[in-house]
């Protein structure tokens, strides 16, 4: 795969590639599935809705700046990325690549899926000259904040807020 981005480890391969049209299905089908993660348990919010919101986000990013990575583990689409390019920090303006959105197989979770998909996140970035990588997580996404730390990302803001 030109571009792809690979590593070894103790079982199949991660190999990362630039996303194309037919992966549009595995993107919708794998956000749709895990998106429930991206919801705080002080919301209440019906699955179609979130889902349904999860789709108005990915026809967001295609029609900017971006990119779609696919991750994949022994030939098997694993998990994928929606970057933005052209979506500046809200308070300096200043230049950026977002991550719109990241899913990993629930099956592949914790297999180095994430973070392959965050180091060529931030190979892409780099190589467009972007001087950040920013990102959201829901607070009570411990693997996720997790793994976002240990590539290096610290808490920048914090969305507060309390039910009335």
């Amino acid at each position: 795969m030109a571009g792809a981005r690979t590593r070894s480890g103790m079982s199949d391969a991660i190999a990362i590639r630039r996303g194309t049209v037919r992966d549009r299905a595995f993107v919708i089908d794998l956000g749709r599935r895990v998106s429930p993660t991206s919801v705080s348990s002080l919301r209440i919010a019906l699955p179609p809705l979130v889902e349904g919101a999860y789709e108005r986000l990915v026809e967001y990013v295609l029609a900017r700046e971006h990119d779609v990575l696919i991750a994949e583990s022994g030939g098997v689409a694993a998990g994928f990325a929606l970057l933005i390019y052209d979506l500046p920090d809200e308070i300096t303006l200043t230049e950026q690549a977002f991550v719109a959105y990241m899913a990993v197989e629930p099956a592949m979770q914790r297999r180095g899926v994430g973070g392959e998909l965050l180091a060529s996140i931030e190979e892409h970035a780099r190589k467009r000259g972007l001087p950040y990588l920013s990102l959201m997580v829901t607070e009570e996404n411990t693997a996720a904040r997790e793994l976002y730390a240990g590539a290096g990302f610290i808490t920048e803001r914090r969305m507060m807020t309390k039910a009335l």
